[in-house]
């Protein structure tokens, strides 16, 4: 027989007439409506037949459920699943009233009495349980009787779920798990892990529709979605499932996280923001626990990890039909260490070349042959500004950012070893020339002035010429200058791509070129100098490069200036 339906123990609560009366059977078309209506239930002690409620108990104050089985020899199943703190509950069940004792006057007892009669009295205790893990009573051959279930929370507030049944068989709402419910890491990177499982039969056989469900964090598994949900604060949004062929990569984003503002993906959620338990709960800070729902596939790859940190992986199967769920046993792996960076060795007085990849690092070691008193590195940062660091014998002695030549004159120590470290942009790759020496006359690169912008003069422009002007230093070095023409849809965005200064003139054509220049001033204030281009064409625009050359031979480009000439003179 059927667990009792509300109407059906609201009459159970009232007055008993004096009379026999037999307990009605259930309703399900009734049933089915109430189902439907999940306000139906809201906050009542009744369980309802074949559906999951989600409550909230406070601390060290216990909460009663009733539900009645009507005939002997019922199939029964109980489930009760903790969210976020261990329970203490107890199924127990005691006969039904079959009349009221009245004395024999005929007179019904008051209402207050019969119910006592009937949840004062012990009862037969049937299972009991402590802990955190999702725990099921199940019986082929119940008796009939009002069965009560009594539930204790000694840690903390929580939220829980109850699930009951009396057909059990017929009913499935839980994903049935396979044979072997692990989850195999089947490869292990720096960055990555890739998971695999074994399909849930309610999927394979039944053909019911599963959509799988994966919880990444960095503290523990998790025994149950509520679990999950619970720790993850109320504002977070689900994901929606990746494109097909596409894995889904939960550290992309700035939050691994999945980012609370993307509104689509809260709407395809399989759980919506009303499925939170009633009570209000204050915002808490973001969590690093990230969940994601995949759909039916059953091999994923996480990536964007951080090397050499163990992470907690959980797999949930979940009947999209129901929204109830299953947990497949929960695995960790720790990813793989960094791989270790070589030390370039740098020669005292030679350039070397540099290529660091976006956001990486590169590192250098100077170990001076001879005593010293001063140490120089000289940087030039090809594209964007890059940092470096300079320790020796384990001291921080330097931390600068770098944009363009810089120069460094550290002092120096006997049998001292430098340690650079060079850190790239976050927008790209990073390419840099660096020169470390302890002869103080050996300069390798061109001094630069702070300001490396070429001036043109717009009065001056003519339909075949253009004059320019670019400041220059107090030391004597070898300027070149280069024109271009480019499209009219040239832009500046071009021109930034563009804008390698450690190319030098030996890549350039020699068409391209102007003229080169000896110049510099001992009075920084007049060093600048003018040059007019000529013989080009009305109406074009020219990309104009200038190079200073210092002695060791090595230039360094000034940034281009575009150009154009008057189409009507």
């Amino acid at each position: 027989m059927l667990l009792l339906r509300c109407p059906l123990l609201l009459l159970l609560l009232l007055p008993l007439s004096s009379r026999p009366q037999k307990l009605p059977t259930r309703d399900e078309e009734l049933f089915q409506m109430q189902i439907r209506d999940k306000a139906f239930f809201h906050d009542s002690s009744v369980i309802p037949d074949g559906a999951e409620i989600s409550s909230y108990l406070f601390r060290d104050t216990p909460k009663r459920y009733f539900f009645v089985v009507e005939e002997d020899n019922t199939p029964l199943a109980v489930t009760v699943t903790p969210c976020d703190a261990p329970l203490e509950w107890k199924l127990s069940v005691q006969e039904l009233p079959e009349e009221a004792s009245g004395e024999g006057s005929g007179e019904p007892e008051p209402l207050e009495q019969q119910k006592q009669q009937i949840t004062n009295e012990e009862g037969t205790e049937l299972f009991s349980y402590k802990g955190n893990d999702v725990e099921y009573f199940v019986s082929s051959s119940s008796p009939s009787g009002l069965y009560q279930l009594d539930l204790l929370s000694t840690e903390k507030d929580t939220h829980f779920k109850v699930y009951a049944t009396t057909t059990p068989e017929s009913d499935q709402p839980y994903p049935e798990l396979p044979y072997d419910p692990r989850i195999d890491v089947t490869s292990l990177g720096r960055t990555t892990v890739t998971l695999a499982w074994k399909p849930s039969p309610t999927a394979s056989l039944l053909k019911q529709p599963i959509q799988y469900c994966i919880v990444i964090n960095k503290e523990h598994n998790f025994k149950s979605l509520c679990a999950v949900e619970a720790k993850l604060s109320s504002d977070d949004a689900f994901m929606m499932a990746p494109k097909p062929g596409l894995d889904f990569s939960p550290f992309d984003f700035a939050h691994f996280g999945f980012a609370s503002d993307n509104n689509s993906g809260k709407e395809r959620g399989f759980l919506k923001s009303s499925s939170k338990f009633g009570r209000q709960i204050s915002s808490k800070p973001r969590v690093d626990l990230h969940k994601v729902c995949i759909g039916n596939k059953n091999i994923f790859t996480v990536s964007d990890l951080k090397p050499d940190t163990q992470y907690y992986f959980d797999m949930f199967a979940v009947n999209t039909n129901s929204n109830m769920s299953t947990a497949y046993i929960g695995t960790f792996a720790r990813t793989k260490e960094e791989a270790k960076q070589k030390t370039v060795e740098l020669k005292d007085g030679k350039v070397t070349d540099v290529f660091i990849k976006r956001k990486g690092a590169k590192f250098l070691r100077f170990a001076p042959v001879s005593s010293h008193q001063k140490v120089t590195f000289s940087v030039h940062s090809c594209l964007d500004a890059v940092q470096i660091q300079v320790r020796r014998d384990g001291k921080l002695l330097l931390s600068q950012n770098v944009e363009g030549v810089r120069q460094f004159q550290l002092r120096g120590k006997a049998k001292a070893k430098y340690l650079i470290r060079l850190k790239g942009s976050k927008k790209g790759a990073s390419m840099l020339k660096i020169l470390a020496t302890t002869r103080p006359n050996k300069q390798s690169f061109p001094s630069l002035p702070e300001d490396t912008r070429i001036k043109a003069f717009d009065k001056l422009r003519t339909c075949s010429s253009v004059t320019v002007a670019w400041l220059g230093t107090q030391e004597r070095n070898k300027f070149c200058i280069y024109k271009r023409e480019v499209d009219d849809s040239y832009n500046e965005e071009q021109k930034k791509r563009e804008q390698n200064q450690c190319l030098g003139p030996d890549t350039r054509k020699k068409l391209e070129k102007v003229l080169c220049k000896y110049f510099h001033s001992q009075n920084i204030q007049k060093a600048v100098t003018t040059e007019t281009i000529r013989g080009l064409q009305p109406g074009k625009s020219y990309l104009l490069d200038v190079y200073v050359i210092g002695h060791g031979g090595h230039s360094v480009k000034y940034q281009s200036k575009l150009v154009k000439t008057r189409k009507f003179c």
